[in-house]
């Protein structure tokens, strides 16, 4: 704690790029947590910095007593007097002590403690600088791998690139430059922790953005990204001058533009797809180069059921369904390609669906047969009627009167 340590701190100020301050305050803490350990925290002692002389200073406070029953913490009016003759009785009296007086085991808690400050400190300078550059592009140097984990040096911090965030046909060796987005920045037990990602859409944003001034101006907008990291990616774009090709602008100069942006993406295709408010326009964009014949849209489940001529099928949909899975996810809604004559025959099937119901209807709607019963001629009929009438009654027999 010997000499000037206004340089000591300007230094560490500058090399760990810390509060003054916050710096201030942690050799305050360690010399005061040196002093209590050496005098076993039987006093009441403080610590403050003397910008002046650049030393840290402790003082020990007691309070002035008639009687002294706690010597470590009071003393008697008259010795108080002794060092401040305005002194009272109930004052609260203090003293320098020799900062050189502490033990070499004490010096050491005061070491450990500046050290475990500053290291706090920058940790917490690390996480206030990048918590906020969360979607930015960053680049970095490949300093090792952990567990397939990429760690890369930022310069102030390291950074990590998770396995699950690396392209799988990209391979880096170390002091390799590497390019990638912040996707996170969180606090840990053991420091901040920036993670980083190669796969996310919004690497393949930031690298148009600072490919194109018309997108960095605002001229230009990128509507939404879709990627399979390595081998194909989607974006929409809209212009807001019409005198401004959205594509034409991305493309650039013979392709300058967005050759920039697939050789920083090792490669993978990009198509850029004009964006707008009709979702079926916006789809048979999205499907380029595939040619759509018809678009049928159910708005509330948001799906599309889209049908391209039988030609077109393995182009709209691309190798193992790529090309309308990343339109999928451009536009954000479920899509349903089919062929015409996939599609015809579904129609023709559903029409005799619907021919063979509307029989069954016709035929459950018609009135019922009566039930079987015995024909009568009406020849035979009217004979049976006249047979019954013609046949004679039974009288009832006369009675006579005796005689």
């Amino acid at each position: 704690m010997v000499g000037n340590l206004n340089h000591i701190i300007d230094q560490v100020v500058k090399d760990k790029g810390i509060d003054r301050d916050v710096l201030i305050d942690a050799l305050e803490s360690a010399v005061l947590s040196a002093a209590n350990k050496k005098f076993r925290n039987t006093r009441d002692l403080e610590a403050h910095f003397n910008p002046e002389n650049g030393e840290v200073e402790v003082f020990e406070f007691v309070t002035v007593v008639e009687e002294v029953i706690d010597s470590y913490k009071e003393i008697d009016i008259a010795e108080a007097r002794e060092i401040d003759p305005e002194v009272e009785v109930g004052d609260s009296l203090g003293m320098m002590l020799e900062a050189g007086s502490f033990s070499r085991i004490a010096a050491q808690t005061a070491k450990q403690v500046i050290i475990q400050k500053v290291r706090e400190a920058e940790r917490e300078g690390i996480y206030s600088e990048f918590k906020d550059r969360v979607g930015e592009v960053v680049n970095g140097i490949v300093r090792r791998y952990e567990r397939g984990d990429l760690i890369v040096d930022l310069g102030r911090a390291e950074a990590i690139l998770p396995n699950r965030e690396q392209v799988p046909r990209e391979n880096y060796r170390q002091s390799d430059r590497v390019r990638a987005y912040i996707s996170e920045v969180k606090m840990s037990a053991k420091g901040p922790q920036i993670i980083l990602s190669r796969t996310h859409p919004g690497l393949l944003i930031s690298l148009f953005a600072s490919e194109v001034p018309e997108i960095a101006e605002g001229i230009v907008e990128i509507k939404g990204a879709a990627r399979e990291p390595g081998s194909r990616a989607k974006i929409a774009v809209l212009s807001h001058d019409v005198d401004v090709d959205p594509v034409g602008a991305c493309v650039g100069m013979r392709g300058s533009r967005v050759q920039n942006v697939v050789t920083e993406l090792r490669g993978e295709r990009i198509d850029i797809i004009p964006w707008t408010h009709d979702p079926a326009r916006f789809a048979c964009a999205a499907l380029a180069p595939a040619e759509v014949s018809r678009v049928y849209i159910d708005d509330e489940d948001k799906a599309m059921e889209i049908i391209v001529p039988d030609d077109q099928l393995s182009l709209a949909i691309g190798k193992k369904g790529q090309n309308v899975r990343l339109a999928a996810k451009l536009i954000g809604w479920r899509i349903d390609i089919k062929s015409e004559s996939r599609a015809q025959e579904e129609e023709e099937e559903q029409a005799r669906i619907e021919e063979a119901a509307e029989d069954a209807v016709a035929e459950a709607a018609a009135p019922e047969a009566p039930e079987d019963t015995p024909v009568v001629d009406s020849d035979d009929e009217q004979a049976d009627e006249v047979g019954a009438e013609a046949e004679p009654t039974e009288e009832a027999p006369e009675h006579k009167d005796g005689a």
